[in-house]
């Protein structure tokens, strides 16, 4: 790989992850887009998966006081169940019904009532999500916007939000990386060692300058961001099924 191109995509990896040790979402998405843009897509995935379990490890290190693991143990138990159910039935589902997936979740969470709110301290809510994300992330790469739907409305402190959703998604990319990394070996397009250790060199650093802004930021002001970045990833996604549709 071209040194140019790594140094490109290693300072992605520290923009996407101090963006995401912020909000605890949206730096996984924008940096999938810029992997597919230059590599082929199992070496985008496998690599998205490297470097974004070490930018979720990393943020959830930092926070581990604040981690809830009774839900990480329940979003764990429902991410090995769909990960068995995929490995042993074979599923696939196209890239664009996952997108489409992606896109209505945030507004169907919106719409419901709010007896039937998403989150993931509610019974079976947090396996649910485990299962759904575990399943997206085998498919489209990426999860995100649906764990960000079940932790919208959670009464969780802003730090317990993103500790928690980090232990979460380690889970996540760590399944995706034992999938993508074999299926990019096969398809001859293997992870450059180099752009891997950059990256994840970068996405640490990114994810430890992050907390000052975090610990500056309001819970009001996170609530609200959150919030509207995940409509705009809702529209996002919603765009990208039509534009593969078309």
């Amino acid at each position: 790989m071209p040194a140019i191109l790594i140094a490109i995509l290693a300072f992605s990896s520290l923009g996407t992850a101090f963006v995401s040790g912020i909000l605890g979402m949206a730096g996984g998405m924008i940096l999938m887009g810029i992997l597919l843009a230059f590599l082929p897509v199992p070496a985008a995935m496998a690599l998205h998966g490297i470097t974004q379990f070490a930018s979720n490890a990393g943020r959830a290190w930092m926070w581990r006081r604040e981690v809830d693991w009774q839900v990480f143990r329940r979003y764990t138990a429902g991410a090995l169940a769909a990960f068995a159910v995929f490995a042993i039935a074979g599923i696939v589902v196209s890239k664009t019904a996952a997108f489409l997936a992606l896109g209505l979740m945030p507004f169907i969470a919106l719409a419901l009532p709010d007896r039937l709110q998403l989150g993931v301290e509610r019974r079976g809510h947090a396996e649910t999500c485990g299962a759904l994300c575990s399943a997206l992330s085998l498919t489209a790469g990426i999860s995100g916007p649906v764990l960000d739907v079940f932790f919208a409305r959670t009464p969780m402190t802003r730090q317990a939000v993103v500790a928690t959703k980090a232990m979460s998604q380690c889970v996540s990319h760590l399944l995706k990386v034992l999938y993508f990394v074999a299926l990019a070996a096969g398809a001859k397009a293997a992870v450059d060692p180099w752009a891997a250790a950059a990256m994840v060199a970068l996405a640490l650093a990114g994810t430890h300058l992050s907390r000052r802004a975090l610990e500056a930021m309001s819970e009001a002001s996170f609530r609200f961001w959150t919030r509207w970045t995940v409509i705009a990833a809702g529209v996002f996604y919603l765009g990208s099924a039509a534009m593969l549709m078309l």
